[in-house]
């Protein structure tokens, strides 16, 4: 352990998927369990945040939303982690300085649905984040177009991998990224919420 963080070993390679998992849900376990086996990963780590920068809605309880996420997400390379409430940080390029400190030599690879590269450019200090880790991008149902003409798509474009050097991401220089397509669940924690799955309040 160090500094009560999980113990990695020096070349592991760990993807980070990153959220407010409010409520987790079956899209996650998929995304998961492709992640792994397309990038070739050691580990993957649901990094529950304490709240999405670019969100205004405040997610239900830190502890709720772990608990429902380590019922749901049964895997043994999968850890559910509250690590950015440890660590303090508030955005993507905050976690991944201060995990890089922790885990010096351990090759980390920054998950995200094809969803959020569409949207990426938004995130502050995206460019950096690009700079620093490898990127899996996984497609989720109607965002292929959009995601790979986003201005991170374009900007990063020399960068690409192709889908099928996808095992070799993890072990690539930054900036790279690579865009898989992978059968996915059309389901959404927004969608859970409104239609009453997942209640604002703990009964």
């Amino acid at each position: 352990m160090k500094q009560g963080f999980p113990y990695l070993r020096p070349g592991m390679t760990v993807g980070l998927l990153g959220g407010s998992f409010d409520p987790a849900h079956q899209g996650h376990v998929q995304i998961s369990r492709a992640a792994l086996q397309r990038f070739n990963l050691d580990r993957l780590w649901w990094l529950v945040s304490p709240g999405n920068p670019l969100k205004s809605r405040a997610p239900a309880s830190m502890e709720r939303r772990v608990a429902a996420a380590r019922e749901l997400m049964d895997h043994p390379k999968v850890q559910i982690s509250d690590v950015e409430a440890r660590l303090g940080t508030r955005y993507t390029a905050e976690t991944l300085r201060a995990l890089r400190r922790l885990y010096p030599h351990v090759r980390f690879v920054w998950l995200m649905g094809a969803d959020n590269l569409a949207h990426f450019h938004h995130w502050k200090d995206w460019q950096q984040i690009m700079e620093t880790v490898p990127i899996g991008v996984l497609a989720r149902p109607g965002d292929r177009i959009s995601a790979r003409l986003s201005p991170a798509a374009r900007i990063y474009r020399r960068q690409m991998l192709q889908d099928s050097q996808s095992q070799n991401l993890a072990r690539s220089v930054a900036p790279a990224w690579c865009f898989v397509n992978v059968p996915m669940i059309a389901e959404s924690s927004s969608a859970i919420r409104a239609t009453g799955g997942w209640p604002s309040r703990a009964e």
